[in-house]
């Protein structure tokens, strides 16, 4: 009879628990690791850290701290165009105006001297901001353009915003600046011609009539969907659509595509009342459906929705 024993697959019992020592010490390891940081933390950390094992005390420690937002403050260039209107008016001894600037400067920026107005000082026409850049520190720069009978001319206003964002203060004089520069337009996305005779060239055309003339419905050329209201009293006698161009090559169609077509249009217009004629330009997006255009938006200005 044999007395030896057979051993079962895998590792030897005594290998086993030697891999189950190793891994209990790892984490005896860790948690006195664990521990020791708590200590430098304070005490709260150091019951979280005894309390909690090793995977929850990690899982804390890994948490990001939500971080603090500042409300952005809302932009002064309406309160910097207003101040600038007084401003220009200068001191309360020059022209009848002068007064409103006497009484609006102390309130918006006490420490700001107004103009020594000249018995030939110009009226100041309109005044309006054209740009704003927020500096930091609750600063920004204001730059405003005043218009005169023959002349712009623009200034930039240092404007501090309060804590809240709600109220500000000019905390200099304005300082005459050069006109911002003209921006490049770059290439027009419009570059396809819609042929005058086509479909789409008259859809559009008789659009124009009846949305600005009130020369028949708007309704019947809008998309399922689309409202539109046409232009209030119908004041223009006549609408001329002059070049029409198109961003798809579809625009260039003669006839209807098929029905989900899309195109976008951009038409020059010349409209006529009893002031003057307008050169206007509208841009729309036209869709093809059962052999006819629809419009689906006016894109230009307060569009169809």
């Amino acid at each position: 009879m044999s007395v030896d024993r057979q051993v079962p697959d895998g590792d030897p019992p005594v290998i086993a628990a030697g891999v189950v020592l190793d891994r209990m010490r790892r984490r005896v390891r860790l948690g006195r690791w664990v521990v020791w940081g708590a200590l430098a933390a304070g005490p709260v950390a150091l019951a979280v850290a005894v309390a909690s094992p090793p995977s929850v005390v990690e899982a804390a420690v890994a948490k990001p701290v939500p971080s603090v937002r500042t409300e952005v403050a809302a932009d002064p260039s309406g309160y910097a165009a207003q101040f600038v209107a007084a401003w220009l008016r200068g001191r309360s001894d020059g022209p009848a105006s002068a007064p409103v600037a006497q009484a609006m400067a102390p309130s918006v920026a006490p420490s700001v001297e107004l103009p020594e107005p000249a018995t030939d000082m110009p009226a100041v026409a309109q005044v309006t901001a054209v740009r704003a850049a927020q500096r930091g520190d609750g600063r920004w720069s204001v730059t405003v353009a005043a218009q005169y009978a023959a002349t712009v001319r623009y200034f930039a206003v240092p404007v501090a915003a309060g804590r809240d964002g709600e109220t500000f203060a000019v905390v200099e004089a304005p300082a005459e600046v050069a006109a911002p520069r003209r921006a490049g337009t770059g290439s027009s996305p419009f570059s396809v011609t819609v042929p005058a005779g086509g479909a789409l060239a008259s859809t559009v055309g008789e659009f124009l009539a009846a949305y600005l003339a009130g020369q028949g419905e708007v309704g019947r050329y809008l998309a399922p969907g689309v409202r539109l209201a046409p232009v209030a009293g119908g004041s223009y006698t006549d609408v001329e659509v002059g070049e029409i161009r198109a961003v798809e090559k579809d625009g260039a169609a003669e006839t209807v595509p098929a029905d989900g077509t899309t195109v976008r249009v951009l038409a020059r217009v010349e409209a006529t009342d009893r002031a003057a004629k307008w050169p206007m330009a509208y841009e729309m997006t036209l869709s093809a459906r059962s052999k006819r255009w629809e419009l689906r938006s006016l894109d230009s200005g307060a569009g169809a929705r």
